[in-house]
């Protein structure tokens, strides 16, 4: 995660922190039973023609919001007076809040992923890495200065959650299709601001990532040497 990724990151959380408390409806289950489900290694690239647009989406939640708002048996109607619009701007701003921290963090055009029996990584370039780590019949995810990361199988899905400073919760599910060559991911940002999580969907088609064009060798005078063509010892 960069700098300017950072601050941004730090922006959004005191943003939502200022908001009141309740409890978000972001659910996730996890469970091990010792032997992965799926192989998720490789090497994918993003899928353009498919996803979800943000303004679409955003538009979609807001609308959502206000028609509860103006629904008179869930609480808001005249006799809240202007409490309601209050609280119901208040929720907008969140929402707005929560669908920006989701545009930057799905921006990511490829991801590397190593899988093996105890370990799962997740490299987005651009962005952090998710890691999972299996041992003793239980996933583990690490504990870095972003905050800490729950991790594991739920099913045939691969799932990371990030728990950041307020109450900010970041959710990953990997969804693989029944071919193998295409990942679906769906990332869910949600806060204890807001009742309203918001989801954006990604997908990724799998790719071979081409040699590299250099060749290396290491040698004892001059170290590592490198070059396009053949290396002559």
């Amino acid at each position: 995660m960069t700098r300017l990724q950072l601050g941004r990151l730090l922006v959004l959380c005191a943003l939502l922190a200022a908001c009141s408390q309740q409890v978000a409806g972001d659910k996730v289950v996890l469970s091990y039973e010792g032997v992965a489900p799926l192989d998720l290694s490789g090497s994918w690239e993003r899928d353009f023609a498919r996803g979800d647009i943000v303004s679409v989406e955003v538009d979609r939640v807001l609308r959502q919001i206000q028609r509860r708002a103006m629904n008179p048996g869930n609480g808001y109607n005249n006799r809240m007076g202007t409490g309601s619009g209050s609280d119901t701007r208040r929720k907008i701003s969140t929402v707005l809040a929560l669908a920006q921290l989701a545009d930057m963090i799905t921006r990511v055009d490829t991801l590397k992923i190593s899988q093996s029996e105890h370990q799962i990584n997740i490299a987005r370039k651009g962005d952090f890495a998710i890691s999972c780590e299996f041992y003793d019949s239980a996933a583990r995810g690490p504990a870095t200065d972003y905050g800490n990361e729950v991790c594991g199988w739920d099913g045939h899905q691969f799932v990371s959650r990030r728990v950041l400073p307020d109450g900010l919760r970041v959710t990953h599910r990997f969804t693989m299709s029944a071919d193998g060559k295409s990942l679906h991911v769906a990332t869910t940002v949600s806060s204890r601001a807001s009742s309203t999580p918001f989801t954006l969907d990604r997908y990724y088609n799998q790719f071979e990532r081409p040699a590299s064009e250099f060749n290396y060798i290491e040698t004892l005078s001059k170290n590592r040497v490198c070059s396009t063509g053949e290396i002559k010892r």
